[in-house]
């Protein structure tokens, strides 16, 4: 879990950022989360762009990409959700 102080510099460092991946109809798939994890990996934080559709929707699903990724939600601004997953050691 993030203090309030790490998730404000988060957010800071992800203003920047461009959506890497892109979720479509289907909503998260294995295959979604295996591109995510790649994302994750590669740049620790990253920006996930929802398929539009309900906040309550959008909501669960991104906590079902942090929780299914080990990962924790920074931000989520509409239907961009923020992810953040320290590369391991």
């Amino acid at each position: 879990m993030l203090s309030p102080a790490a998730k404000r510099e988060l957010k800071a460092r992800a203003h920047a950022l461009k959506p890497v991946v892109l979720v479509g109809q289907r909503g998260v798939t294995p295959a979604l989360l295996a591109s995510v994890d790649e994302a994750l990996n590669a740049h620790e934080l990253i920006k996930v762009r929802l398929a539009a559709g309900e906040r309550t929707e959008r909501v669960l699903e991104a906590d079902r990409m942090a929780s299914a990724l080990d990962a924790d939600v920074v931000a989520s601004i509409g239907r961009v959700v923020v992810l953040y997953r320290p590369r391991p050691t």
